[in-house]
């Protein structure tokens, strides 16, 4: 498998790719030695936890792999509700690196891009950082709720799709925030959107946590009552200097579902028109579905 299980570094970069008519061939090659020039860069610092994950959306697959495709695989869908609507846009592959510095990040992706010359278009690049004790620009802790261990495993690695099991899918999501808007809200109104208290990150009580709160509309259970995890590794990222303040949404899971259940709850409302309440000041610009195939998929002749 792809270590989507990275632990959480100090430093990412989020790179997302077209690929050009023609370019097919060297995507592949890239693709199958992706894992190669991992191990390149990230020998050069033992310690920095250099990591890279590698996605393909469904139209990419078709074009690089044909059928048969993985069976979740599929466009990311557009949630629209009452006053607030979720976008889908363009995004072949999804390379997510991870390290303890950024200059192992910059290294990584530098090859990556060297390899791809003249077969791919960047649609989006970010770069996240890791802020304080793990918070969001908002304030707040992000990710407190992922599985770990065997949770972890059982969560995000397919196991029921013959040819695609220890794979994976991942959402990624690229949302701007008012600062200035959030800001004036006082911390209780924070605490009420988020669903959590802002200092201690403990989760409000039950009859305190408001029903359209982001931790209430994100917890999703199964037909038997049993709680669906995904595993998160949201970045903060952002310019000062021209005012942009954000958090970049990665959400990997054995079927996407669990993820667009999420998004539903929060941009539709569950019930609908309960809508997820930080999206008064949270917009998402970005949002696109791949799979996270093996290695030894990629790497096959």
């Amino acid at each position: 498998m792809q270590n989507v299980f990275g632990s959480l570094t100090h430093a990412a970069v989020f790179l997302i790719v077209t690929v050009n008519v023609g370019g097919e061939d060297k995507a592949r090659e890239l693709l199958a030695n992706v894992t190669g020039l991992e191990r390149t860069v990230g020998s050069r610092s033992l310690g920095g936890a250099l990591s890279c994950v590698a996605g393909v959306s469904a139209s990419a697959w078709d074009r690089l792999y044909g059928a048969p495709r993985p069976a979740e695989l599929r466009d990311l869908p557009v949630f629209a509700g009452e006053k607030h609507q979720s976008v889908t846009t363009d995004g072949d592959l999804m390379f997510h690196i991870r390290a303890e510095r950024m200059d192992l990040c910059f290294e990584l992706a530098t090859l990556i891009m060297d390899e791809l010359a003249g077969a791919v278009t960047v649609v989006d690049e970010v770069q996240g950082f890791r802020y304080f004790d793990g918070r969001d620009v908002l304030g707040f802790v992000d990710g407190t709720e992922n599985p770990v261990g065997a949770e972890a495993y059982a969560a995000t690695l397919v196991d029921d799709d013959e040819g695609f099991n220890g794979g994976s899918y991942v959402i990624v999501q690229k949302y701007l925030h008012d600062m200035a808007g959030w800001n004036a809200l006082a911390t209780e109104a924070q605490e009420h959107a988020i669903g959590r208290r802002k200092l201690s990150n403990v989760e409000l009580a039950e009859g305190v946590q408001p029903d359209n709160s982001h931790v209430a509309l994100t917890q999703v259970t199964d037909t038997e009552g049993n709680e669906l995890k995904i595993l998160r590794d949201n970045m903060p990222f952002g310019r000062p200097g021209y005012g942009e303040f954000g958090t970049y949404f990665i959400g990997y899971a054995k079927s996407p579902s669990v993820v667009e259940r999420m998004l539903e709850n929060m941009f539709v409302g569950s019930p609908p028109g309960n809508y997820d309440r930080i999206l008064d000041y949270s917009t998402p610009v970005t949002g696109v579905l791949f799979y996270v195939p093996t290695v030894d998929f990629l790497e096959r002749d």
